[in-house]
């Protein structure tokens, strides 16, 4: 949770967005974002900011959740791996060897662009769990970090925070910024951050489901405004060092806080699913997206 990656949620709260549409609301931090997932199928959360494609560990083929909407665009992770490896940037085969270290969600990404590289994520390397970051509480991106700098991984596959600040301490070498087109061809769309929910909850509350979604817009506009206004969102949340660097982070990030959810993201995330042995199917736009909240995208 500290990291950009699902900003949008944490500020929509913390600014007061929820509570300006009448909705009590709260941040929990579940780890890793795969039980996140079973967490809401079993209707002991309301919402979840996560990876699109995400959902399918706890929903079969998108059967009984939605995507709302964005929380930012493209797959969001960073690669990085030890300075002295001596790695160029877009590299992937600078990876044979190595210990990465990558969560539970996210490693189905990095895996499926060591595969489209002409590598075997199995035998090339080692990937596998940051030591210390499965503790209650813990973000997974400062752990990699402390990892790294410690020298009990060769690399991470992390959030934005992570990455920032192993760059920072002089520890790190990026490998990929996936967002930005490091990495084989179109591995950005592999999925994104979203908002997403139950459809029985979207049946039975539909306009608090919508408040929810206005929420997030009002709160993405906000950061894209002034993102010096994620210090406040954070603060509760921070530890005071990466408070310090969070609004730098958003303001990089903010062109990319856009809620669509585009029919080529839809196609592409399928398509990474089912890749990745996610996806049985070929479901449609109106299968993965609730599609009756895509008047609230647009302010």
């Amino acid at each position: 949770m500290v990291s950009p990656s699902y900003f949008p949620a944490i500020a929509a709260v913390e600014l007061g967005f929820f509570r300006k549409e009448g909705l009590d609301a709260s941040i929990e931090l579940l780890f890793p974002v795969t039980k996140t997932f079973e967490a809401l199928r079993d209707g002991q959360i309301d919402f979840v900011g996560g990876a699109a494609h995400a959902p399918l560990y706890a929903f079969r083929d998108w059967q009984g959740c939605k995507l709302l909407c964005a929380l930012s665009q493209n797959m969001y992770w960073f690669l990085v791996v030890r300075k002295d490896v001596g790695a160029v940037r877009g590299d992937l085969r600078s990876l044979k060897g190595l210990r990465i270290g990558a969560a539970p969600g996210p490693v189905d990404g990095l895996k499926r662009m060591l595969v489209e590289s002409g590598m075997d994520p199995e035998r090339d390397m080692e990937i596998g769990p940051v030591p210390g970051s499965a503790g209650v509480g813990v973000s997974f991106g400062m752990a990699a970090a402390k990892a790294l700098e410690e020298g009990t991984v060769d690399g991470f596959w992390a959030n934005g925070m992570g990455a920032e600040v192993a760059l920072r301490r002089g520890i790190g070498t990026l490998v990929i910024d996936a967002r930005r087109g490091d990495g084989p061809k179109d591995c950005k769309h592999y999925t994104f951050p979203a908002f997403v929910t139950t459809q029985e909850w979207i049946d039975k509350e539909p306009e608090r489901i919508a408040a929810g979604v206005r929420s997030i817009v009002a709160a993405q506009d906000a950061l894209k405004h002034d993102p010096s206004l994620a210090a406040e969102a954070a603060k509760r949340h921070f530890p005071p060092a990466e408070l310090a660097l969070i609004p730098e982070l958003v303001r990089r990030d903010a062109p990319f806080y856009d809620p669509a959810i585009s029919a080529h993201a839809v196609d592409s995330l399928n398509a990474f699913a089912r890749a990745t042995g996610l996806l049985s199917g070929e479901p449609s736009y109106e299968q993965v997206v609730a599609t009756r909240f895509q008047s609230l995208w647009k302010r």
